[in-house]
């Protein structure tokens, strides 16, 4: 290697630390500013460290147990994200370990610690784990059934092989409920901003989508590459709506047996009924657009006279009108959903207006003709509207009912 080569490549490679370093600290600094993805990690490595440590404590300290390691795997296994899970894969785990233990533990006990028992051990156990009950702990069975043969293959008589395997059910019960007791204890996860995160995600890209749109049709450039790429944006619509149900569906489900809920103030619109629904319409918006995108992208290329022209304007309008109705849901946030509802509703009749103007006006375009685009389009934009109006009244009548409890809460503290 060459002097100048061996001075390129250092270059490169500290260059390449330095952007680690600066990811790094970017990581960092999002952990500290907002309650995001990368908090939540933060919160999760934390109370696993200490499950586990308080976990080892227990069985190795304590209790002075021979396989001490049972109690903080345990612990750290059923650390998941939101209490309901936790309660859930403790139980599972629970479960499979059982199942696996008392397997081996009745084979090994009649037959013997032989090759054979340990086949038929796993054959069993194996079996066993295939049981949908278990879910994603189906495969502890086997694991502890394994576990378990080489523990009562070390034994050196049926006592000690029976203690040994009850001391492993002992462990295995120790650390899932540390694991629980911590989840539960510190820091119980909440992800109520995380069903917002999901349907700001989706509403961006709804509303850059539609943004692009609007001066392009404003302008007539309709060429085929511009309308194929916003073809291919709005496939991408579908998953973002995945993202945001599995948001609200994780936010949902972090309520279960969080203690957090007997704390002043966790009522009202955290039953996410209101975002549920919203997710639904905006999944119907995607429809739309997708349609609208696939529409402009077979555009007849003799579609191009001045009354063409006029409509697209007019169309171009309706759909800034839109975009400004999308982008309130873009900053959602259920702490000032009054005042949102009032600005969005404000938005919404805007956007009424601009179809109206779009529908109404006299034009000779053959809005009959299957085979010309003008139809779907303004079918395409009833609909939009009829989305838009639904979406502003779900967030309407969420803030009217979350009102409605406050005050049925006062009146019943008074």
């Amino acid at each position: 290697m060459t002097e100048e080569t061996k001075v390129s490549h250092d270059d490169g490679h500290a260059a390449s630390q330095h952007s680690r370093w600066t990811r790094a600290r970017q990581w960092l600094s999002r952990a500290k500013s907002s309650a995001g993805h990368e908090r939540h990690t933060l919160e999760l490595i934390g109370k696993s460290t200490l499950a586990a440590g308080a976990s080892w404590f227990v069985a190795h300290d304590l209790m002075a147990a021979q396989t001490p390691a049972f109690a903080p795997f345990s612990a750290v296994l059923i650390m998941q994200v939101t209490i309901y899970q936790s309660l859930l894969q403790a139980l599972r785990y629970l479960a499979a370990v059982c199942a696996g233990v008392c397997v081996q533990g009745v084979l090994g006990l009649l037959a013997g610690p032989d090759l054979l028992t340990f086949v038929v051990v796993a054959l069993i156990a194996m079996t066993i784990g295939r049981w949908q009950r278990l879910g994603s702990q189906g495969t502890q069975v086997a694991t502890a059934a394994f576990f378990a043969f080489s523990t009562f293959v070390t034994a050196t008589d049926n006592p000690q092989r029976v203690e040994q395997l009850g001391q492993i059910l002992e462990l295995v019960g120790i650390g899932c409920g540390i694991g629980v007791l911590i989840n539960v204890t510190v820091l119980p996860p909440m992800r109520y901003r995380g069903a917002e995160e999901g349907i700001r995600a989706l509403a961006h890209s709804m509303c850059d989508l539609i943004s692009d749109i609007a001066p392009a049709l404003r302008e007539g450039a309709l060429d085929e590459e511009t309308t194929w790429h916003w073809r291919q944006r709005a496939t991408t619509l579908g998953p973002l709506v995945g993202q945001a149900r599995s948001a609200l569906h994780m936010a949902v489900e972090s309520r279960y047996y969080n203690p957090r809920l007997l704390f002043p103030g966790r009522s009202g619109h955290e039953d996410f009924s209101g975002y549920q629904e919203l997710v639904d319409a905006l999944e119907r918006v995607t429809y739309q657009l997708t349609s609208m995108a696939r529409t402009l992208h077979h555009w007849p290329q003799d579609e191009s006279g001045e009354e063409c022209r006029g409509f697209l304007r007019d169309y171009a309008a309706l759909l800034e009108a839109v975009a400004r109705v999308v982008r309130h849901f873009c900053d959602i946030d259920a702490r000032r959903l009054t005042s949102q509802v009032y600005e969005l509703r404000r938005a919404t009749e805007a956007a009424q207006e601009k179809h109206g103007e779009l529908v109404e006006c006299p034009r000779q375009i053959p809005l009959g003709d299957p085979s010309r685009p003008y139809g779907i389009l303004l079918a395409e934009a009833t609909r939009l509207m009829d989305e838009a109006q639904h979406s502003c009244d779900i967030l309407r009548h969420t803030v009217q009912e979350a009102t409605e409890s406050g005050e049925l809460q006062e009146e019943a503290a008074r």
